[in-house]
């Protein structure tokens, strides 16, 4: 038998590789940057690229997004490290002090990058470079990456946003000709609304990390948080204009952030730079993207542990395949592709050659967050609602972010109050829960629930304020101690049970989980009754709000209707409480005027090009996951030939509607309203309503022309520094601060709230009190302000003035929401509000 020597066998193993792993031109039979590739050829490579080579790459999907595309991770690794994969992982997990299974952590294994591609899908160049980078890594003729996967596993998720990646390509594969034209006001580099950039429901994924709304998010940060790795990129693109961005990330940091995390930026961005040197490109660092809001895809890995970084090459939406700059210079899709590709390889080879110090640095910062965690409390105790599903839905994005808590002892306690800022004395139930810090998720928790977080730099990318305890709607305590706490209780089984023995049965109104019982109810034709007024029967208290349910006016359903009910109750969850009389204790009795019918609305919201998608989204979103109830997208470029007659409620989410613009243009709408109509208009539509003279004004426009008119010739206050034209901006901005809304609870709007409600605020928009016609349901007053940046002269605007209001208008009402109260989906406590608006308020 003849011996093979070492180099044919190269040879031998070359050849079969070049035979068995395709390039991506082979296989998708273009060269990379000549086409946008359709989302499911690039999955279709992956799988081919795994299937050719199993001993070195593992593909696993994880789930499918809202329109059922497949969502998948591969992990690629030396032949030895792909054997003990799991190994690994689980090693991983002890290093962070998550996986406690008696067995001890190696600080010997490899590092784990995780690369993270197409958040945003109209961002499509990362998904193309993702392919590159896959072959790059497996090449045997790359010694190279030989040597880092001794080292690093790398993981890539080539697609996190498949959705709207494809709405993006098959937009643009039917606006090109057979050359790409790079003239930038060229129609293939004008993409249509909604845009590719946002998920099915117009969510931007790359806001959503920690909140976990989103189908997408919710499956892959399963599979993120089973591993946790030591490094994290997310690919994004920006303007065309722009050069490279990359790490060392801009300031505000967040103070949770350690030195080590900070350095290892600078490594990482120190050999990109080299990478981008020797090849002429431009790149820019410390500048724009920062480090603070908690649901990026840099900061959520950041505050669990990981080197996370936004990596942004200049070309979204309107990149093309080549589109001319304004330096006249041409950028192509190739050369987008390839800087992407370089980062994520330098970031790669820098981790292989640090991972020693990338373990044994992960390890420490664990270790730390168990044994000596920072942050101003040791400790946070939130209060039970009453009756409510807030607790509860605050326990499961808990869970989905693995932070641990526990039920509370019922005793005595002193902490800071949330609402007051001040020490209090207070009881504990067991139906409390608390939270300690000395946990491994300790600084997440910490940036989640800190009143205040510091910002060291007011120029920021986002919203500044988004602590836990306000979202919800929950009273907490901080406490300087930890608390010994036990396993959470199994829930105990509600009374669902309705039967023909009763006069009626009541539902608290209480939560979303109530919200939806009403919408299920309406949707199979229950009658369905709310109190206007608090009421007493059979020895208990029912709030303002409450359903009834009676058989007087169900008899069409006959002996369905307590089955209906019954079931209706135990799907959502909630109490039914049997009233024997109609007769009360105290309070208005059932036949009373003060006991209203819920007549089904037939619900519209506008969308197109008039309106915020991601607004119009957030609506869509609630009532088509989360009521289950139908609502009608109407574009808004027709809402003069709309028969309006058809519908009960309007939505006006966010945006510059043309028709408000005009008087006359307006006035059909008017008298809709007029008609019967509920109008229900959100922030920037709250704006123009104002301009129209329909009866709501903007706070300070008077006051404005007033100054106008007294102002002198030498006032100087037009002078500005050019090169503090950035601090001068942020004087007069709200980049998302919390307020305290003191709130008019006796109005349908507000039921099933105290006497407040904290808001989002996002602008300096506040408006003057309703005189007549209307109720000024929601108001910001004097020092209302609770966290978050807002700059001295927006500050100094946001004081006594209307938020959420509702005008009366012929028959029908005009519900006015100056702050949006379904932010991101995940600004929890806004729901119900929102959800009075649609179901209660004009009934």
């Amino acid at each position: 038998m003849q011996k093979i020597t070492p180099l044919l066998f190269t040879l031998f193993s070359f050849t079969a590789f070049s035979q068995s792993v395709p390039s991506p031109e082979s296989f998708l039979g273009y060269k990379l940057g000549d086409h946008y590739t359709h989302h499911y050829k690039i999955v279709n490579y992956f799988r081919e690229v795994a299937r050719a080579l199993p001993s070195q790459v593992k593909l696993v999907q994880y789930g499918e997004t809202y329109e059922g595309r497949p969502l998948l991770l591969a992990f690629i690794a030396s032949s030895e490290n792909l054997q003990r994969l799991e190994d690994i992982r689980r090693n991983n997990l002890r290093l962070a002090g998550v996986l406690k299974d008696g067995t001890a952590p190696d600080e010997g294994g490899p590092a784990i990058v995780w690369l993270s591609y197409n958040v945003h899908g109209n961002e499509p160049s990362s998904s193309e470079a993702a392919m590159k980078t896959l072959y790059a890594l497996v090449d045997p003729s790359n010694t190279s990456a030989k040597e880092w996967l001794r080292h690093v596993v790398v993981v890539m998720d080539p697609c996190i946003n498949p959705d709207g990646r494809d709405r993006y390509v098959n937009w643009f594969t039917t606006a090109v000709g057979k050359t790409p034209n790079p003239d930038p006001q060229a129609r293939e580099h004008r993409e249509p609304w909604p845009g590719g950039r946002t998920n099915h429901y117009n969510f931007d994924l790359n806001r959503d990390w920690a909140w976990q709304t989103q189908t997408e998010t919710q499956q892959r940060l399963k599979q993120y948080n089973t591993w946790l790795p030591q490094v994290h990129v997310d690919f994004h693109e920006q303007g065309y204009n722009n050069p490279y961005y990359f790490a060392p990330a801009a300031e505000p940091y967040h103070d949770v952030i350690t030195p080590w995390q900070r350095d290892f930026q600078v490594q990482i961005g120190k050999n990109n730079a080299r990478y981008f040197d020797s090849n002429g490109w431009l790149f820019f660092t410390k500048e724009e993207f920062d480090l603070f809001y908690p649901s990026y895809g840099d900061t959520y890995p950041t505050y669990n542990g990981a080197i996370g970084m936004t990596f942004e090459q200049g070309g979204h939406s309107r990149g093309g395949l080549a589109v001319i700059k304004a330096d006249e210079d041409t950028l192509t899709l190739a050369d987008r592709l390839e800087h992407h590709y370089t980062t994520g390889i330098s970031t790669i080879e820098v981790s292989s050659q640090n991972a020693p110090r990338l373990i044994k640095e992960f390890h420490k910062y664990f270790n730390d967050a168990r044994e000596k965690p920072g942050g101003e409390f040791k400790a946070y105790l939130i209060k039970a609602d009453a009756y409510g599903d807030r607790l509860r839905r605050l326990e499961a994005l808990l869970d989905k972010n693995q932070i641990e808590w526990g039920q509370a002892p019922s005793a005595s306690f002193t902490g800071v109050d949330y609402e007051t800022g001040k020490p209090a004395a207070f009881k504990a139930s067991t139906s409390d829960i608390v939270i300690n810090t000395n946990q491994p998720r300790s600084n997440l928790l910490r940036v989640l629930f800190e009143r205040n977080s510091r910002i060291s730099d007011s120029v920021t990318y986002d919203i500044t304020a988004w602590s836990i305890p306000y979202v919800y709607g929950l009273q907490a305590y901080g406490l300087n101690t930890w608390v010994g706490t036990t396993a959470p209780a199994a829930a105990t089984p509600s009374s669902t049970e309705a039967s023909a023995g009763g006069y009626a049965y009541a539902v608290r109104w209480t939560g979303m989980n109530n919200v939806r019982f009403l919408t299920q109810l309406l949707n199979k034709g229950v009658k369905v009754r709310y109190a206007e007024q608090s009421f007493q029967s059979g020895g208990q208290e029912f709030e303002k709000g409450t359903l009834l349910i009676m058989a007087t006016g169900n008899g069409s359903l006959g002996t369905q209707l307590w089955p209906i009910v019954t079931a209706t109750a135990k799907s959502t969850g909630i109490t039914l409480y049997p009233i024997l009389s109609g007769f009360v204790d105290k309070g208005a009795d059932f036949g009373s005027d003060r006991v209203h019918f819920i007549h089904r609305p037939k619900v519209g919201v506008l969308t197109g090009e008039q309106v915020s998608s991601l607004e119009a989204g957030e609506v869509w979103h609630l009532f088509d996951r989360e009521l289950d109830y139908p609502i009608s997208q109407l574009d808004a470029e027709d809402i003069g030939r709309l028969d309006l007659k058809k519908y009960d409620v309007l939505i006006l989410p966010s945006g510059y509607y043309r028709n408000l613009g005009d008087k006359a243009m307006a006035e059909p709408l008017r008298n809709w309203v007029r008609e019967g109509g509920r109008l229900i208009a959100m922030e920037y539509a709250v704006e123009q309503l104002s301009k129209l003279e329909w009866g709501l004004k903007t706070k300070g426009q008077d006051d404005k022309k007033d100054d106008d008119k007294g102002k002198k010739e030498e006032d100087y206050s037009a002078l500005h520094r050019y090169g503090n034209r950035q601090r001068d901006e942020v004087m007069s901005s709200v980049p998302g601060s919390i307020y305290k809304v003191e709130l008019d609870n006796s109005h349908p709007l507000a039921f099933g709230y105290p006497d407040h409600y904290y808001t989002l605020k996002q602008d300096d928009h506040v408006y003057e009190f309703i005189k007549e016609g209307g109720w000024n349901v929601g108001v910001i007053k004097k020092d209302n302000y609770i966290s978050g940046f807002t700059g001295k002269k927006a500050k100094e605007k946001l004081k006594d003035g209307l938020i959420f209001g509702v005008q009366e208008m012929g028959r029908g009402e005009i519900v006015y929401m100056a702050d949006d109260p379904l932010f991101r989906s995940f600004w929890e406590n806004g729901k119900l509000l929102f959800c009075n608006a649609v179901f209660l308020v004009g009934q």
